[in-house]
């Protein structure tokens, strides 16, 4: 789960991290007084809003307020924009960038930084990056010193910033985080390091232990958080074709095959490796009330049985009375059961997977 900048700089400042001063609102007439100047950002997450127009400054209330009338309730790279974050603004000498994030290929957690602070990580020359790993033992000072040079960073300011690193990675492990980070670092004119920015993802599987996260969740559509409800991993789209496939790499892969066809999926919707067939049901419950022109059902029964999948599908279809064109791809474990099942109520289903991809775009024109 990512966590707002705000929810961020509150978990931050819990752990003693130095963060700008400053509060959130939803409306501009919460906006009653405003240490200036200030500076008014949009509480959403996903990345870019700087150049969308989400960060916007203000010198006194009266602006502060008409900065939020335009802020609040715009549209960033399709997430809406419900609350802000107002903050002191700060008088930047120089800006870094920090983090602590998952390394899965070294099964290890890595120390990242950059004197390229302000950028998006993935933009900074891979020269221009320090990476650090871990030791099993946890954080040491060393590691943070060694940081030194390629950061440019003045010996008086060393212990400051072995101080963020240090409490920033026991966050990172008590919140049980993917990812920490801090974009950008700021140095001030006088000589003071604060988390201009905070971005932190939290493990979703994590999550029973973190029940004060459960709020962190309105930019999901009703549907989606419905879903979330059900335990379903479900996404909506802006294309016409609605995805249910087993598995994260299977569903990627799907809607892949669907645009290289010249189709776009409009939800997709993950069942794991579950074959329960009440599971399957619900999935289709909720893939009714996305609507989509036609539903794409792509199958691997490794694990997971494809005629107990397909008993679900004749469930569902019968018991929500869905009309919409199924196409499926059933391919594993049981598969000719499977395809009986679903002949039975009038699916034709296919073991290929480009067949059945063509088949779903056509017929969702």
């Amino acid at each position: 789960m990512k966590l707002f900048e705000y929810r961020g700089k509150e978990l931050m400042s819990r752990y003693g991290i130095p963060v700008p001063q400053g509060r959130v609102v939803s409306s501009p007439d919460e906006i009653d007084e405003m240490k200036a100047p200030g500076v008014l950002k949009a509480q959403v997450l996903v990345g870019g809003r700087g150049k969308a127009g989400g960060i916007k400054f203000a010198s006194s209330v009266e602006e502060a307020r008409k900065v939020a009338a335009q802020l609040l309730g715009m549209s960033i790279h399709g997430e809406r924009v419900r609350r802000l974050l107002i903050e002191e603004r700060l008088n930047v000498a120089k800006e870094l960038y920090f983090s602590y994030t998952l390394d899965r290929s070294s099964r290890s957690i890595v120390m990242m930084a950059s004197a390229e602070g302000g950028m998006e990580i993935e933009s900074v020359e891979p020269s221009k990056i320090a990476i650090r790993q871990m030791p099993p033992f946890g954080y040491t000072p060393f590691i943070t010193r060694t940081l030194q040079k390629q950061l440019k960073l003045n010996p008086s300011l060393l212990a400051q910033m072995e101080d963020i690193a240090k409490k920033l990675y026991t966050l990172f492990i008590t919140e049980d985080c993917e990812l920490a980070e801090i974009n950008p670092l700021v140095i001030t004119s006088d000589g003071k390091m604060v988390a201009a920015d905070a971005k932190i993802t939290v493990n979703d599987d994590a999550l029973f232990r973190h029940p004060e996260f459960s709020e962190d969740v309105d930019d999901l559509t009703p549907l989606e958080l419905k879903a979330k409800k059900e335990s379903i991993a479900f996404v909506q789209l802006d294309g016409d074709i609605g995805v249910i496939a087993n598995g994260a790499g299977l569903t990627m892969a799907t809607l892949d095959m669907l645009s290289s066809r010249g189709g776009k999926a409009g939800v997709f919707l993950d069942l794991g490796g579950t074959d329960d067939p009440e599971k399957v049901a619900k999935a289709f419950a909720l893939m009714k009330e996305a609507n989509p022109r036609v539903i794409f059902l792509n199958i691997f029964g490794g694990i997971t049985k494809c005629d107990t999948v397909a008993l679900g599908v004749k469930e569902a279809i019968s018991r929500e009375h869905i009309d919409i064109p199924v196409v499926a791809r059933i391919r594993g474990v049981n598969e000719a059961e499977a395809k009986e099942i679903l002949n039975s109520i009038g699916i034709v289903a296919t073991t290929d997977m480009r067949e059945a991809a063509s088949r779903a775009v056509e017929a969702g024109r």
